[in-house]
């Protein structure tokens, strides 16, 4: 190729045109130990992290985009890293704070959302927007990290950390309530509408399920006692005359009544006739 060539390609006419650059890269994807949402702020990947939090790429139910800042469970616990994290965010210019929690929540850890970000169109306006969120977001969370304070005097000694640079798992979120909706789309709707009939198909095959395995089960409680047509049944006595006391010489069976001064042996001194009467012969009897 000499120096008169030219190095461009002539394109033909009918050839698609190519679609412009993003000027935004992607954040990366979240990982199961990240919050799926912080306030009114919905998550939607990574867009960097140190010891004292994560920077996430966010975006609210109206669809305008932020930046959000939160804290580490190790800084989170540190109530002076909370404290320069509010003050790293009363630094910020008012019109980039978009929302923030209370800084009374200790059990919690503080977020704050910088913007806005208007929408990602290839332009620059919307790259500058996103980067100089991006920016103040690492502004506070060096802040917290105290590394950009210029050191005073030699270095001497190891190098300073943090007691809690090890504990780097995001920091403390309230999921309940669960966070919903104001505004659902239509890709939304017909997920809830799927679910919801998803669950009643289950709870379906749940009911029938159980209708087809305890049909034939055999009934728990036992069946009636079904009287016979006389009515009748049978009734057992059992006697309750007391045994008879010892005695010590024979005692006469007949005769007239024993003299009052005469032992009492609790024995009848006459026999029972075998006549039929009543009261007398075998108790059954009367039945």
């Amino acid at each position: 190729m000499t120096a008169t060539e030219s190095s461009t390609e002539v394109r033909p006419a009918d050839a698609p045109e190519e679609a412009p650059a993003r000027a935004i890269p992607d954040a990366l994807p979240l990982l199961p130990e990240d919050p799926p949402r912080v306030g009114a702020y919905w998550l939607r990947g990574r867009l960097g992290a140190n010891a004292a939090g994560y920077l996430y790429a966010a975006s609210d139910e109206t669809g305008v985009d932020a930046v959000v800042a939160m804290m580490t469970e190790g800084s989170a616990d540190d109530a002076a890293a909370r404290d320069r994290f509010v003050t790293a965010v009363d630094d910020l210019p008012d019109e980039a704070v978009l929302a923030h929690n209370d800084g009374d929540d200790d059990d919690l850890a503080l977020w704050v959302a910088i913007g806005p970000i208007r929408e990602d169109d290839g332009s620059s306006a919307a790259s500058d927007e996103r980067l100089i969120a991006e920016r103040r977001g690492e502004d506070v969370l060096s802040a917290v990290l105290m590394d950009r304070i210029p050191h005073l005097g030699r270095f001497r000694g190891p190098d300073f950390l943090h007691y809690w640079e090890g504990r780097r798992r995001p920091g403390l979120f309230r999921i309940w309530p669960l966070p919903w909706p104001s505004a659902l789309r239509a890709a939304s709707r017909w997920a809830l509408v799927l679910s919801l009939l998803a669950m009643a198909v289950v709870m379906a095959l749940a009911v029938l399920l159980a209708w087809l395995l305890f049909r034939n089960a055999e009934p728990l409680e036992p069946e009636p006692v079904i009287p016979t047509p006389t009515n009748t049944s049978t009734v057992t006595v059992t006697p309750t005359t007391p045994p008879p006391a010892p005695t010590t010489g024979p005692t006469p069976t007949t005769g007239p009544s024993p003299t009052p001064g005469s032992p009492t042996t609790g024995i009848p001194t006459t026999l029972p006739s075998t006549s039929g009467s009543p009261g007398t012969g075998d108790p059954g009897d009367k039945f």
